[in-house]
This record gives C-alpha cells, structure tokens and sequence, in this order.
C-alpha cells in the first residue's frame, strides 16, 4: 500500500498506483517502483520531507509559468491559454502563425483567484486562442511590463480524413526477402520489385516492411529494426549497390567480385549475415563516395544535408565519433559525450570527410526509398509503402546521444506481464522525459514523425499505446516490479496527424496486448487505423470473434511478426519456443493444451461459417491421442500439416468477411515458412530478426520464385481472396489538404 502523500504526488505526474493485470485482475506498485520513475521525471521522493517539497512544487509548477511549455489544440475549436503576472499587471498575447501571420489574442473576462507564490502574489488572465487557425506549429507570445514569455502553438488536425474504401497489402521482414541480385540480405531494389509485382499483377494497395532504421555503422551490427541506432534515419545496409550512380565509374573495384560471396548465401539456410554485407557493401560505398565528380549530383547532395539540418549533421557526428572512439558512447571522453560541447564541434571539422560520407549514404538511402515509393504509385498502389515506426532506440545510440536533454534517466520502456510473455519485457530503450518534450514544443517528437512520413504513403506505429502510457522499468528492477506513466496523449497524437496530413498519408496503430478500451475508441474517432490479428479477436465468452463484429477501421490479418507464420502457429511453434527457452510460468502440458483448445476453437469456427470441410476440421481437431509421438510433432501437429495450405487459405477468407479496411498478407505464408522472426523476450536465445524466408521444408524462398510463377501460387489465391473485387483506398494528395 502506497503512502497517500507518495500516492498524490504520482497522480501529480501521471504516474499510475493501481492498473489492471493480463489476468484481469488488480496490481498495485511497489513504493521503490513509483519512487525510481518519480525520480526520472526529476522529482524527488525518496524521504516524506521531499515528497511533501515535490507537492508543493507540482501545485505550482504552472503558476511559476508566464505561459504553458506548449498549448496544442484542435482545428476548428477555439481555446484558452492563461498566462501568469504579478498580481494586477496588465498582460497582451500575440500570436504569430507559421506562415509569418501575426494575431492579437483577446483577453477575456475570467476571474481566477491570485496566488502566492515564492512570496508574491501572481495573477492568472486568460486569452481566447480562435476557432479559425490553420495547422501547424505556431508561436505565443506573452508580455507584461518588462517581462517576456513564448511557446509553442499547435494547431493539429481533429481527425486525419485520408482514406475511405479498402485496400490489401504484403507484410514482410525486408532483410529476410532475398532476390537472386540480392548481396545476403533483402534490400530496396527487392523491395521495389515486390510493390511492382504486386500492385500491378496483383492489385495490391501497399506493402507494410519492418522498421527501416540505422544501426550503427560498426561491427557488430544490431540485428532488430526495433532497436536502432535512431528512429529518424535510414539503415544503408538496404542500399542496392550497384544502383548508386557512383559505382558505376569505379575502375579499381570489381563489384561483381566482392559481391558474390554474398549473392551465393542467398539460396543457403543460414542466419542473415549483417556484419559480413556491410563490410563488402561499405568497401564499395566508400569508393563510390571518393568517386564523386557530377556537379549537378554534388549540389543536390548539399541541398540534402542543408534541408536535414542540424539533425543529420547530429547523426552523421555520432556516426564519425563511433568509427573513431568506439561504442558505447557512454564510454567516449566527458567533452564528447555532450552534442554541443567545443570538443565535438572542432571533431566534427577534423573529420569532415567521414562526417560527409555518412550524410551521404542518408541521401542514397533517401534516393532509393524514394524510388521505391514512386514505383509503387506507378504500380497503382493508393497507399504504397507502409513504413514502421519502432518504439524507441538503443540507449548506446545516435538518438540517446544526440537528444539526451529530452530522455529520462535511469528507466527503461518495457511490458507488463501478458500471457504470451508471462515474466514482463524489459526493452532497454530511454523514453522521453515528458515535462523536457513539452518545454521543447514537442520539436524532437515532431522531427521524428516527419522524417518517418517522409519516403512512404502510411505509418505503422508500433505499440502505439506508448502514445497514452508507457511501462517504465527502473534499472536493476525486475520488468515486472514497474508501473505506468501516462504522457500527454492528446499532443503526440495531435502531432501525428498533423504530420500524416501534410504527408497525405495513412497512419495504423498497433494497438495489441493491455490497452485500455477507451484507447481504442479514442484513435478511431481520431481517424487512426488499428490492428486486429484473428488469433487474438475473441467475444466476450474467448469464442472466436465472427467477422462481421471486427473494427472496419483497421489493419486486419491472420499472424503478426511476434508469432510465426500462420502454419508455424497452427502446429504451436509459438508454445514449443517459449517451452525450451523457460519463457512460461506455468507447467507446458498445461500451455501447450490451452493452446491447443485455442488452435482448435478457430479450426472449428472456420467449418461452423462454410470456410472449411467439416471432415478436414473434425480430421484436425479430433485426432487420437499423441502415444509417444514427440510433442514437437504431436497429433495436432501433424494433422494441420496435412491441411495446411487449405487452413491457411480459409483463415484469410475469414478475415476477408470483415469490414476492416486495410487486410494485410504476411509474406511468409504464403511460401509456407513456418519459423517466427522474432521471440519476444528474448535477446540471443533464438535468432531474432537474422532468419531469411524459407518454404515448409527450410528451403531459402528468393524473391525472384514468387515473382516468375515458381511459388506464388498461394499467394496469388490469397490476394484473390482478400483482395475480392479489387476495392481501392483513396489518400488524399498534398494540394488538397489544408494549410
């Protein structure tokens, strides 16, 4: 039981002192947990005598304030905004829009009691912020007497209305979807060859890849696109090679040499290398960049770097420093651990050059992403590419070193408990620090989010309820032994949709797992797609969800990449994993026979709504005992493995009955891949994020096999089968969208 003082202070910081659990129950907080996340925010509680300080510092936080760290509102309604003088002084806010517009705000006849304040008695007017503003990022300014005051002004979009109609797309892991061109790992150029394929032959809307950010530029290379370098810049180990201008005048490098190594791992089962192809992709590209004599491509070249600003030039440092101190940066020497100290910036002149060379390879990758994009409206995809925005980045990073002011310390983000990761996640990424955001007018989030709407037509946003809550893990804590903090929801949100809509652009929310039903309801009255997988929808009963009941606004599929492939699911892969790497709390017979229950409930929903036979569901489901069959090959097992192309082929016909508005296909089901890319929960237990797509046997599936007719059959039924008749979505282009 929490201390009532310590209890209001963390309802003061939106820090939670009681949350429901994964089995439906109630949770309270350790006082250690709500003490170590109060003492991230910069609020002290260790002892009643702080706690009773940081009280009174919350209650006038905002009176200590001439204006708020940031007003953000809704298009179309008008607002008020306070600001606060000494006690009887008059006060005029100016308003000064992002167009270079400037307004007078009128004050308004509101009575609010003064109030001391550090011994003087401060006064509160109130101004009317007008119904009538365009979107964007604007500026309050307030005065009174000599006193000078300023923030930022958001104006953001009340419902994001660019879609309308339906439209169905591949979901695939780009580094794991080879071509016979590709050098060990998929890249931009096979992604362009799918959206091509697919939009054209298939009648695809868009294609949903896996987080594109960097890694860093060193051995050894982070392997997750969930846990990057940064969120706002592009990984060049995408980069086709031979499709940089440059390389193309190389007369002392044989390209085709250096890259067959790499080509002749594309037909063999073995984890994605990432080391060994930027080590023959770098070699190149650092020639091609010595290269570089085209005076037209140079200023387009600075032209780039000028428009990416001080952010790019931030990165590409970090870049250079890591080449050159090591990683992590934690470790450099204390004058360069800060972004802006003399040190870093006399760095940044002695290594111009490698500085330059890793703002250039930005600008390939923002070349061929681009290109991808423009291939994909060519194609006649409405949406195009649907890029992945991860939750956060590594703490030994170019973003946690570069926006370290804006970041908690000495928390991790993380997950409660939930039945598919029973012990809770620790995710080793830094969160922001909500009160230095807010001061910043939300400039870093707001990059983040354009950068990310940049080279594609939507968003996913993973785990999208950190927009509302996050779960902090202190350091050295259990993952579970943690609480919630809420964030400023109506201001990220708000941003997010003011960015999609300049962009002309969708924005999906993975909206999984422990979220509040009112989150939900929130982001689709805002115009956010969710997600919705058919294994996790269910009535109130845990019956399987008939279609008809599903959410029209959404992203609807069969699996997701914390499972495995839909055949991988059928035949419990998911349940033997965790059993092996002592992933589950409870006995495995138990879990492998829950589990079962729960395969076998969707088996007999399809042949109850005429998608499958009921024999091959009965033949399924009512198999024999197993005997002494290995529980990795059980009856069950088995008997899915006889019919699995026709239960994969009725469960997307199941999702196809829903209303949802965008169906996704994952990529390897249709090949038959049977592994998951990914065990939540695991680091290097199994092999997260390296395994290329293989068909039921293991056999490496290239891309050039699906798109010559060798294994494509299934996913030419499938994309008949969700894509129907061909319904379109409609985005919105720039041109008609407001200012």
């Amino acid at each position: 039981m929490l201390d009532a003082s310590l209890a209001e202070l963390a309802h003061a910081y939106g820090v939670a002192t009681e949350f429901g659990d994964w089995r439906g129950g109630g949770a309270t907080p350790s006082s250690e947990a709500v003490i170590a996340v109060l003492a991230a925010m910069g609020v002290e509680a260790t002892e009643p005598d702080a706690v009773r300080k940081s009280l009174d510092d919350a209650r006038l936080a905002s009176w200590r304030r001439m204006l708020p760290p940031c007003v953000v509102v809704r298009a179309g309604r008008s607002s008020r905004v306070w600001t606060h003088v000494p006690h009887g002084d008059p006060a005029a806010v100016v308003l000064e829009l992002e167009d270079g517009g400037r307004r007078e705000l009128t004050q308004l006849m509101v009575w609010v009691d003064p109030c001391e304040v550090d011994g003087a008695l401060i006064g509160e007017a109130t101004f009317e912020i007008p119904g009538d503003l365009p979107l964007g990022y604007h500026t309050l300014r307030a005065t009174s007497g000599d006193r000078r005051s300023s923030c930022a002004l958001i104006v953001v979009p009340d419902r994001l209305e660019s879609t309308a109609g339906r439209a169905w797309g591949f979901m695939l892991q780009l580094y794991a979807v080879r071509s016979k061109n590709s050098w060990g790992i998929g890249d931009f150029a096979d992604l362009r060859t799918l959206v091509e394929w697919s939009g054209r032959e298939l009648g695809a809307g868009f294609v949903l890849v896996n987080p594109v950010h960097v890694a860093q530029p060193v051995s050894p290379l982070e392997p997750s696109p969930y846990f990057p370098a940064s969120r706002a810049f592009i990984n060049p180990l995408y980069l086709r090679v031979e499709e940089v201008p440059e390389v193309a005048t190389l007369r002392d490098l044989d390209v085709t040499v250096i890259s067959a190594p790499l080509k002749a791992k594309n037909t063999v089962d073995e984890d994605i290398d990432r080391d060994a192809v930027w080590l023959a992709k770098r070699r190149v590209l650092e020639a091609a960049f010595g290269a570089r004599r085209d005076p037209a491509r140079q200023k387009a070249f600075g032209d780039f770097v000028e428009a990416g600003g001080e952010s790019l030039v931030d990165y590409a440092t970090w870049c250079a420093l890591v080449e050159r101190h090591g990683s992590p940066w934690s470790d450099w020497p204390a004058a360069l651990r800060d972004p802006h100290s003399p040190e870093v910036v006399d760095f940044r002149a002695a290594e111009r050059e490698l500085v330059d060379f890793h703002c250039w390879l930005q600008w390939q990758c923002a070349l061929q992403l681009d290109d991808v994009q423009s291939a994909a409206r060519a194609a006649n995809m409405p949406i195009g590419v649907l890029l992945d925005l991860a939750v956060g980045s590594s703490p030994t990073g170019a973003d946690a070193w570069a926006l370290q002011h804006y970041l908690a310390p000495g928390v991790s983000l993380g997950a409660p408990a939930d039945m598919y990761n029973q012990q809770g996640q620790r995710w080793n990424l830094p969160t922001w620090q909500p009160q230095s955001l807010a001061d910043a007018g939300f400039a870093p989030f707001r990059e983040l989010v354009r950068a990310s709407l940049a080279h594609g037509g939507g968003l996913r946003v993973d785990h999208v309820i950190g927009l509302f809550r996050q779960w902090w893990v202190r350091d050295g804590a259990l993952p579970a032994d943690s609480t919630y903090v809420r964030v400023d929801h109506e201001a990220l949100v708000g941003i997010v949709l003011l960015e999609a809509t300049r962009a002309g652009a969708v924005v999906v929310g993975e909206d999984l797992g422990n979220v509040e039903p009112w989150v939900r309801d929130y982001l689709r009255e805002r115009g956010v797609f969710g997600t919705s997988i058919l294994f996790f929808e269910h009535d109130a009963d845990g019956r399987p969800l008939d279609p008809e009941r599903w959410r029209e606004l959404c992203l609807a599929t069969v699996t997701t990449h914390d499972l495995p492939p839909t055949a991988g699911y059928l035949e419990g892969e998911h349940v033997e994993i965790r059993a092996e790497l002592g992933l589950l709390e409870r006995d495995p017979a138990e879990e492998r026979a829950e589990d079962e229950r729960h395969r076998a409930s969707w088996i007999d929903k399809l042949a109850e709504v005429g998608l499958l036979s009921r024999d091959t569901a009965d033949d399924v489901i009512n198999a024999p005992a197993p005997g002494s069959v290995s529980p990795r090959r059980a009856h069950f097992a088995a008997r899915v493995d006889r019919h699995v192309e026709e239960l994969v082929e009725a469960l997307h016909r199941y999702v196809s009955r829903s209303p949802a508005r965008l169906v996704g296909i994952y990529l390897p089901d249709v090949v038959g891949d049977r592994r998951p890319v990914n065990q939540p929960g695991t680091v290097d237990e199994y092999p997260n994020w390296r395994v290329p797509m293989t068909d039921a046997n293991g056999r490496p599936v290239l891309l050039d096999d699906l798109v010559e007719g060798r294994a494509g059959d299934l996913a030419v039924r499938l994309a008949h089968v969700v894509g129907g008749t061909a319904p379109s979505v409609t985005v919105a282009s720039v041109g008609d969208l407001p200012s």
